[in-house]
């Protein structure tokens, strides 16, 4: 099992640290090396000890202080560090589901990866948090087979992972041959049910089961009978299943490919994901791209954005 990158500061004094911020945001100008280091090199438990040391202090909220302090990418960067980690998805939800316009890719991205228990978590963080169902709020932005998707998975009641029957394997197989490539369009539903309520374990060996049917993968078929944010769902259910690593090192990959940056994608998971699973990111990101994710960062970013996202990435695996 690895270390992730992001881990306890030892020796961690939460005073000294908050003493740290505010000489560096205190009086003219602003000490961004300061921040960008303390911020980055502890992990989210110790952060929250030096926002309430800073509170206690001087009687100043850190994180407005953050916000008035520093500007753009580097300071939405700072605050998600800042963000409590058992609240970062439910907070990202929100976002997502606020206001004019659903943002869809959150509630893939979310969704697809995080397991039951996490979800299960996410649902209740949402209700402390904003008086809200989650479900309700989601149901009541999304529409037709991608809210039917959503909805399964808000379930969270994907089979445990025991042993894998390998007649009900043929016949999920089967099922999702016949409701998509052998059929004149696609019963949708079956993709649902079956990719949304089936064991991760189990799920694999269909896939394989699958493509010795088919000869697709079960990714090629979704693209050819599938459109729009439903097909795009059950990719990320489909790669999740197969390593949530891999999906994120590809969802990290993409949002710095190619003209223009996606921040807010870049800053959810190297924020979301730096005390889980960031060194296995890298890997697989090292593996299918043939460059580290550290390179491509320094690549796509400049200043103290780029400073903080490669101290957060830690090392380079080139």
């Amino acid at each position: 099992y690895l270390l992730w990158p992001v881990k306890a500061f030892s020796p961690f004094d939460a005073r000294a640290d908050a003493e740290a911020l505010r000489k560096a945001m205190k009086g003219m100008g602003t000490d961004e090396e300061t921040i960008l280091k303390v911020l980055t090199s502890r992990n989210n438990a110790q952060r929250q000890e030096i926002a309430a040391a800073f509170k206690t202090l001087f009687g100043r909220d850190l994180v407005d202080d953050l916000k008035s302090e520093l500007t753009g990418k580097f300071e939405t960067l700072m605050v998600s560090l800042m963000r409590p980690a058992y609240i970062f998805d439910a907070h990202a939800l929100k976002h997502a589901i606020k206001g004019a316009g659903t943002n869809e890719k959150v509630l893939t991205e979310i969704l697809a990866s995080r397991s039951p228990a996490e979800i299960r978590n996410i649902k209740q963080v949402y209700l402390q948090e904003y008086e809200a169902n989650l479900e309700d709020k989601i149901t009541g932005e999304t529409s037709g087979h991608f809210q039917r998707m959503l909805v399964v998975l808000l379930q969270a009641n994907r089979d445990p992972d025991s042993g894998v029957d390998e007649s009900l394997v043929e016949q999920d197989a089967q099922v999702l041959f016949r409701a998509g490539e052998l059929k004149w369009g696609t019963d949708e539903e079956k993709f649902i049910t079956i990719l949304g309520t089936r064991s991760i374990s189990h799920l694999r060996r269909v896939f394989d089961k699958y493509m010795t049917i088919s000869g697709f993968q079960i990714e090629e078929t979704i693209d050819r009978e599938t459109s729009g944010d439903l097909e795009k769902l059950l990719l990320a259910v489909v790669k999740c299943i197969r390593s949530v690593p891999a999906y994120f090192a590809e969802t990290l990959y993409y949002s710095m490919k190619g003209a223009g940056t996606d921040d807010d994608t870049l800053i959810r998971i190297m924020v979301s994901r730096s005390e889980i699973d960031l060194l296995d990111i890298r890997q697989e990101f090292r593996k299918n791209f043939a460059k580290s994710l550290h390179h491509m960062i320094q690549k796509d970013t400049s200043g103290d954005y780029r400073k903080a996202l490669l101290l957060l990435c830690g090392g380079d695996d080139e």
